[in-house]
């Protein structure tokens, strides 16, 4: 196990591009680093940890907040009893470093044996999540607002609604700038929708991982004076189209399951559920 540096974090975001698939569960994608770098790529990679096997990588780790650790493995090594017991080892030792003593939870993707494997070591059924998938083989249903992608002219639109949607006071144009400066943005775009007076009502950021990949959503937000006007679901649209265009095989998006009008909105737009995750906790 190790903390990349920096300039390692290349052959992280591969791994992740390369572990994503329409038959996988939803897992770790590499839009969730690609949000997170709005921190910089130093931050990014202090929350990283990386378990390598013969100097192929098996297992990445996200620090989500310093209680909270978001893990995947390689498809190849699912049900690896090995490298099952050494994750479980790692995340539930303080002492080494992944995450502290007291209250913590983990995040596994469905059916890998870790998430079997912290259950039988006493590890909690933690919260509830529902993943959302919508396939882009059919054409994808135009939305109602305008949607403009964001660039330097539209960034502080974007921030602001970004900080009204998520009462987020800290999101300002220079962490929108340092995230697109990030390796994920590469493959990603920030969509800003206007209504009919031409104002900034929501936004959305979606990150592909390749042609022939699934995409994600991660954020998405309508500005607090423009809620339950059907807003969220032409974002949904947008950037579902948005994502078919960059060659996504799919879209993806992880709510927590009590956001129930958030899963409705979500499947309004044509999104499927996938079986609930459910995170593993210890309390303290």
């Amino acid at each position: 196990m190790s903390t990349p540096s920096a300039h390692e974090l290349d052959f992280v975001v591969r791994a992740l591009r390369d572990w994503q698939d329409d038959l996988a569960p939803m897992q770790l994608h590499p839009g969730d680093l690609g949000w997170f770098w709005q921190f910089g790529a130093e931050a990014t990679a202090a929350a990283l940890r990386v378990w390598a096997q013969d100097e192929h990588v098996v297992a990445i780790g996200f620090l989500d907040g310093h209680d909270m650790l978001r893990l995947t493995v390689a498809p190849e090594v699912h049900h690896d009893e090995v490298l099952a017991d050494q994750l479980v080892t790692d995340v539930g030792d303080p002492e080494r470093g992944v995450l502290p003593a007291g209250t913590v939870s983990v995040e596994t993707p469905n059916g890998t044996l870790i998430q079997q494997r912290l259950t039988d070591s006493g590890w909690d059924l933690g919260e509830s999540w529902t993943p959302l998938r919508l396939d882009l083989t059919e054409p994808v249903e135009r939305p109602a607002l305008r949607i403009e992608v964001v660039g330097s002219e539209q960034a502080s639109a974007f921030a602001a609604v970004h900080r009204s949607a998520w009462d987020s006071p800290r999101f300002t144009v220079e962490l929108w700038q340092m995230m697109t400066m990030g390796l994920p943005y590469a493959d990603a775009r920030c969509l800003l929708g206007y209504d009919d007076r031409g104002v900034a009502v929501a936004g959305v950021t979606a990150w592909s991982a390749g042609r022939g990949k699934p995409g994600l959503i991660e954020p998405l937000g309508v500005h607090a004076d423009h809620r339950r006007a059907g807003h969220a679901r032409s974002m949904c649209l947008a950037a579902a189209a948005a994502l078919k265009e960059l060659g996504s095989s799919s879209v993806l998006v992880c709510t927590e399951s009590a956001r129930i009008a958030a899963v409705a909105t979500y499947e309004s737009a044509g999104f499927e559920r996938l079986p609930e995750r459910l995170d593993r906790a210890r309390n303290a």
